[in-house]
């Protein structure tokens, strides 16, 4: 993994380099860059790759203490990225939270990005989303300390598959999902990180509304990819975000849930290609 300083702290990311179609890969909640291993290790043939690890939880470098850790903060985090990488005519992947911050960049700041895939994702007033996301933004009202005492539950495999954890986001991601929890559970900094985020996604539910006022001035290539079994990001959802955006396009998968990039990532990466592929030179926001 590459490091990067930026004004919150130092992010971490893969880049595999390469002339072809660049993507930027951006994860949810509790999750980090390695969402997207197979999906990468397909594309990176024709493309050029760039996860970040953002600091929203299962990072390992702890952020500045003046960092602003809410996720419009993090939306911004990804546009000073995009800018230190020079990374122009981007197409911006987002699976659940990530999938928000797509959202909040798509007319806001948006010059270098080309297009977008909103995968199983955060939208309109599905914020926090369904049993597993209301369950962890209350958590955030806990001290880092009793927090990091709750998340030590995960490292069972029964509790990890329960609902209100990440039963209901993956159906064959259960390693992903461990290695995931090791940040937060053994490193304090992590835990104060993560609970600020949370406490300022608590106090902050209904951004994702403001953002979809503004999704029909987004007229570039849009790919919505949603899991019709998903039970925790309602596939209506998906229909509405594809019929809201003038370039929108909708594609539901089969046998997945919320986390497409596990439970898929072979369907997905096809999809990626051919829209990345088709895709035309894209017009202004």
């Amino acid at each position: 993994m590459k490091k990067i300083e930026l004004s919150a702290g130092t992010v971490e990311y893969e880049d595999t380099g390469g002339s072809g179609p660049t993507l930027l890969l951006l994860h949810g909640l509790m999750m980090d860059a390695s969402l997207w291993d197979e999906l990468i290790a397909d594309l990176s043939a024709d493309h050029r790759c760039v996860a970040p690890t953002l600091p929203l939880g299962a990072h390992r470098h702890a952020m500045r203490p003046d960092a602003d850790l809410s996720l419009p903060g993090m939306a911004r985090l990804v546009a000073e990225f995009l800018k230190r990488l020079d990374l122009n005519d981007v197409t911006l992947v987002g699976n659940d939270t990530g999938g928000a911050l797509v959202q909040l960049l798509m007319c806001e700041g948006t010059a270098r990005v080309g297009r977008v895939v909103l995968a199983s994702c955060d939208a309109f007033d599905n914020f926090p989303p369904g049993l597993t996301g209301k369950t962890l933004v209350l958590t955030g009202k806990l001290s880092p300390r009793m927090f990091g005492l709750f998340m030590q539950q995960m490292r069972l495999r029964p509790v990890r598959r329960l609902p209100i954890a990440f039963g209901w986001l993956t159906k064959r991601g259960d390693a992903a999902t461990a290695r995931w929890m090791k940040p937060v559970m053994t490193q304090p900094e992590i835990r104060r990180d993560t609970v600020r985020t949370l406490r300022a996604a608590a106090s902050d539910a209904d951004f994702l509304l403001g953002a979809a006022e503004r999704l029909p001035g987004f007229d570039r290539p849009a790919l919505v990819v949603w899991a019709s079994e998903d039970r925790v990001m309602p596939p209506e959802h998906g229909r509405r975000l594809a019929e809201l955006l003038p370039q929108g396009q909708l594609v539901e998968i089969d046998d997945s849930y919320t986390l497409i990039p596990l439970d898929q990532p072979k369907r997905l990466a096809q999809l990626i290609r051919d829209f990345t592929h088709a895709s035309g030179t894209p017009g202004e926001c």
